[in-house]
């Protein structure tokens, strides 16, 4: 292999410098040494076997999400400097605030037998530590996410105090303080709503298993059996970036700490290959966030799909398939297009031979199928993570190097608490935004508005919704981009007669490609950063590759046949919309891409999105139409590829 060169030396390789570059967009957090550290170690591991435990135990729903959130914001105060100049150590600000949360929350087990039943007709002491814990969970989120979802949560609260000041649609009757604490606080259409509580059961431990995988180094092995399936190939070194992303982000389930943490391995490699920073960036942010999408592990937005929906999480786990299959396709064929339009040079690739790398390590991909297979035997999500989280642990065993061992079972069951902290704390949050929107009537407001707007079109409402769900993802995290939307837009869809699960899908994709979409996008910035490439320019090489995530979602709106790309129509109609949308992103792709068999002109480009953009549409006489011009152009290619083919297109 060759040598590394400077500018390859550069990319963040030791384990400190990749999380110094995670931290940078997700938030930096204290390392605290010494008692304060191992108390807060302790406080970890206790809230993470205090999940575990809750998993297999009955429990009263409101005692635990408040002992959760509890634990949440108490950690967040301790690991979550206020600013910057805070990062050292924890100081009395931060203990007045865990003060504010222990009193604020403290108060719902002192008195909870009559607590639960003041929701309508809260007291003084209910406001004033309803007040406090509002004022915790506002400060929590500033930590950990920004000021943007904050002074999202205060223009709700003032709408809700003083909306009625409004003019038609947006007036409502008027709610005092004691109303509004009681519904946010009291009651669980607030606070303790639906997402916190889909955060102190499923998420976190998602959260805690994800961190099992990582301490018993199976992140490693995901990675090296990537690079293993593709060596040898012109494409491998972009294959290689996707299957691992695919492998370690599903259990890492974050767009961007899979981003880094495979483009800090395979960046050189993608630079021998031939690929400029940019698209180099492009393609590592989708993997990351294709992983986000991806069975047998979704983001935490689907937790609360299920919720909301009251399906189990198998079921989102079949809408997702489909959609999750389409998307690496596409991805795939990114790739091979992109192999023939720069030219790119075959690299060798270090690996092991796979087979010997699997039944080496075979064990540390059990615990990932088992999840599926559990939930197929009927057991519910709770319940298979559970039982996978104790296979990862035991099976980790089976070599020394692997081993769970005290030490690092620890740092498995801290960390697992740690990584959750944000996603709880934008729960918690996010519910008073819903809460809010449930009390005043605001979705309904807000989604007649939708429709109006697009005058009844179901296109132009879908449209407009994409484009409020990617405004909204500018500024808010994926988990509260999607609770809010579902709150406003899917009731906008469902009035128009999408289905209910493909509206609800359709947010939560559009909802994830936040990630990846100027000009914040967090994994492209997070590539750039790593491979020093224009910010803007690999935004726009991720959407190139994601392509397929934006249009799918329209595909199972649009039409009642779109359904079967959800699992949800006769079989004859999966298998029909399955082809055409396989053609359909082939075209689309290739138009994009500028090379189907050769490179093409413009005239060639414009047909073939054309063609791509039909087939969207579940309809026989357009499939037909759009067939037959995808196949002239591809047959224009087949006849003249030997004489143009070896040309390559401009970048």
């Amino acid at each position: 292999m060759a040598e590394p060169s400077k500018e390859e030396e550069r990319v963040p390789r030791t384990e400190e410098e990749i999380e110094e570059l995670i931290e940078k967009f997700e938030g930096a957090t204290r390392k605290l040494g010494g008692p304060v550290g191992w108390v807060v170690t302790g406080l970890a591991v206790f809230t993470s076997l205090y999940a575990l435990w809750a998993a297999r135990f009955p429990i009263i729903q409101q005692i635990h999400r408040t002992r959760f959130l509890l634990l949440v914001l108490v950690l967040t105060f301790l690991l979550y400097p206020g600013w910057k100049g805070a990062r050292r150590k924890v100081h009395p600000i931060d203990l007045l605030f865990i003060a504010m949360a222990v009193a604020g929350l403290g108060w719902i087990f002192w008195d909870f037998e009559q607590f639960v039943y003041r929701q309508v007709i809260p007291n003084q002491w209910d406001i004033l530590f309803g007040i406090l814990t509002i004022l915790a969970v506002l400060e929590a989120t500033r930590r950990t996410t920004g000021w943007t979802l904050v002074l999202l949560s205060v223009a709700f609260l003032l709408y809700a105090l003083f909306g009625y000041l409004l003019p038609e649609p947006w007036t409502h009757r008027g709610y005092d303080i004691a109303r509004i604490i009681g519904h946010l606080y009291v009651g669980l259409e607030g606070i303790f709503g639906v997402p916190l509580d889909v955060a102190s059961t499923f998420i976190v431990l998602f959260t805690i298993y994800g961190s099992f995988l990582e301490q018993s180094g199976a992140g490693k092995f995901f990675v090296d059996l990537a690079f293993a399936l593709v060596r040898g190939r012109r494409t491998g070194a972009g294959q290689a970036v996707t299957i691992a992303s695919f492998l370690l982000g599903g259990p890492s389930g974050s767009g961007v700490a899979t981003t880094v943490t495979v483009g800090a391995i395979a960046y050189p490699l993608l630079k021998r290959a031939g690929y400029d920073r940019e698209s180099a960036g492009g393609l590592l942010s989708a993997g990351g966030i294709g992983a986000v999408i991806s069975p047998p592990i979704l983001g935490a937005a689907a937790f609360i799909i299920a919720e909301i929906l009251k399906i189990s999480y198998l079921k989102v786990l079949i809408l997702a398939t489909i959609p999750t299959l389409l998307y690496y396709l596409t991805i795939f064929l990114m790739i091979e297009l992109d192999a023939r339009r720069f030219q790119l040079r075959k690299v060798e690739i270090q690996a092991e031979d796979p087979w010997l790398l699997i039944r080496r390590y075979w064990y540390l991909l059990t615990s990932l199928v088992m999840i599926p297979l559990f939930m197929v035997r009927g057991f519910t999500a709770i319940a298979a993570v559970f039982w996978s989280t104790v296979i990862a642990w035991l099976t980790s065993y089976l070599r020394r190097e692997t081993a769970l061992v005290p030490s690092k079972l620890v740092a498995a069951l801290a960390n697992g608490t740690k990584q959750v902290l944000s996603v709880a704390v934008t729960c918690a949050v996010a519910g008073i935004i819903v809460g809010v929107i449930t009390l005043t009537g605001l979705g309904l407001k807000l989604s007649g508005i939708i429709v109006d707007l697009a005058g009844g079109n179901l296109l132009l409402t879908l449209i407009y919704s994409g484009i409020a769900l990617w405004i909204l993802g500018l500024a808010l995290p994926i988990t509260a981009t999607y609770i809010i939307a579902a709150a406003i837009i899917a009731p906008a869809l469902i009035q128009l007669g999408v289905n209910e699960l493909a509206a609800h899908m359709f947010i939560f994709y559009y909802a994830i490609l936040s990630e990846v979409s100027p000009p914040v996008g967090l994994s492209p910035l997070a590539a750039s950063a790593l491979t020093g490439g224009n910010t803007f320019r690999t935004m726009l090489m991720a959407w190139k590759y994601t392509l397929p995530a934006f249009v799918v979602p329209f595909m199972f709106t649009v039409h009642p046949d779109g359904m079967g790309l959800l699992l949800q129509a006769p079989w004859q109609v999966v298998l029909k919309v399955s082809i055409t949308a396989v053609l359909g992103l082939v075209a689309i792709s290739a138009s994009v891409n500028g090379w189907l068999l050769r490179p093409t002109n413009w005239v060639e480009r414009a047909v073939l999105l054309l063609a791509g953009l039909l087939l969207v549409y579940p309809s026989t006489t357009l499939d037909l139409l759009a067939i037959g011009a995808f196949g002239g152009v591809f047959a224009v290619h087949w006849f003249t590829r030997q004489t143009q083919a070896e040309a390559p297109a401009s970048k």
